[in-house]
């Protein structure tokens, strides 16, 4: 008799974003004359870099020649795509890497999914609370969560409230933990931390043999001056940090997928003796078990982005998408809405108004106004209260949704 893993059914409902399509699609089929504009899910609108095409083009024509075409490549990536990671992205900051400490994927949703599978299922996890769903997800689907309680909250997990009462700042858990979830500029809140914020951080992980997960997809969003664009910035961070990236919020790499993780071989977790694991080599293993790697087609279009030419067309998109930010933030204070977010990130968190759950306030932006935003809850009982919309749509609707919340939402 072939068995389930139980743990699936554990998880409730449906993923966030497949419930938010299932609503969407019965109101649309119920409301066809209706336009809907959609500011829920954080996908990308503008077309890639001239830059990239340029690069994914050339590396089409190489497959179409004996003596340039490629098969199977390195299941970490090649190396002309991760040395001018290191070369751009962290070398400028001071940070030194290995060519092997870096390792490309086809996205950091994949990478920070799979990445709970090299630690064992007893280790205790923390998470930020309001916080990207997979960080959770797939602890449940590994069995590590415990069972859910009707405020939805896992019995194993340590939730970190990040809330308007505390400036969205996480404190430091009370109890011992593993394996810390962190997320800046945050999904869903589009908050940050400070150098110092995010020290206390690493040194706790220092003293407790934790191991923190970085999740730093939307840095190129980064505006201000005192906010870490890599946790390596801060000392020791190396020893105890695995941060992951992403070229698909800064170079439009949504539906063409490339990422990368940085594993530092400084990293370590440990067995149930107390003996260090490399986990750079562990995460190694996993991949090339488990993983045939990114094409060589897109890891060329990637490449392109590391170029004078890419570089000033990706810092154009991020203009853009900031410039929606702050024409929704702006659109919503005038209002007297209370928002936060759309500063350092292409997100705009805001309370509901009038003391609306979540869904209430989805629902209500529906059928009155005919705006698709994320309901809060849906990134955890911390996010109850509160409303997530993203700046990743063209400037036309953008604007036109704007001027929807002011002149046809009852508040």
């Amino acid at each position: 008799m072939a068995r389930v893993n139980e743990n699936y059914l554990k998880l409730p409902g449906s993923y966030l974003f497949a419930e938010i399509a299932r609503r969407v699609s019965a109101f649309q089929a119920q409301n066809p004359d209706k336009k809907i504009i959609r500011l829920g899910i954080g996908d990308v609108t503008r077309p890639l870099p001239d830059a990239v095409i340029k690069g994914l083009h050339s590396a089409v024509d190489e497959m179409a020649h004996e003596e340039t075409f490629r098969g199977y490549g390195p299941e970490q990536g090649y190396s002309f795509l991760i040395e001018k990671i290191i070369e751009w992205d962290y070398a400028p900051r001071g940070i030194k890497l290995d060519v092997d400490e870096v390792f490309i994927s086809d996205g950091a949703k994949s990478d920070t999914a799979n990445i709970q599978e090299i630690f064992g299922v007893d280790n205790v996890i923390a998470v930020t609370d309001p916080v990207y769903p997979v960080y959770v997800d797939t602890n449940v689907m590994a069995g590590r969560t415990g069972e859910l309680d009707e405020q939805g909250r896992w019995s194993k997990i340590v939730y970190i409230p990040c809330t308007a009462e505390n400036n969205f700042v996480p404190a430091l858990p009370e109890e011992k933990v593993d394996l810390i979830y962190l997320c800046f500029p945050n999904n869903p809140t589009g908050t940050t931390l400070t150098r110092d914020e995010l020290k206390k951080w690493v040194d706790y992980a220092k003293e407790n043999k934790a191991v923190i997960l970085y999740d730093a997809a939307y840095e190129a969003y980064i505006q201000e001056e005192d906010v870490p664009h890599s946790i390596y910035e801060i000392e020791g961070a190396r020893e105890v940090a695995i941060e992951f990236r992403s070229f698909s919020k800064n170079a439009g790499f949504t539906g063409t997928r490339c990422a990368f993780t940085i594993v530092p071989k400084d990293v370590v977790a440990y067995t149930s003796k107390g003996e260090e694991v490399s986990l750079n080599k562990l995460w190694n293993r996993r991949q090339t078990t488990k993983f045939n790697g990114v094409s060589y087609i897109i890891q060329r279009g990637a490449a392109a982005v590391y170029t004078k030419e890419g570089q000033a067309q990706v810092k154009a998109l991020i203009d853009y998408y900031m410039t929606n930010a702050k024409i929704i933030r702006e659109g919503l204070l005038s209002l007297g809405l209370e928002v936060f977010g759309g500063v350092n990130a292409p997100y705009i968190w805001l309370k509901t108004p009038n003391g609306l759950d979540s869904w209430a306030f989805f629902d209500k932006l529906l059928n009155e106004v005919n705006i698709v935003g994320t309901p809060g809850v849906g990134f955890g009982p911390s996010g109850e209260g509160y409303f997530r919309l993203t700046a990743f749509g063209n400037r036309e609707s953008t604007e036109e949704a704007v001027e929807r919340f002011k002149t046809r939402l009852n508040l």
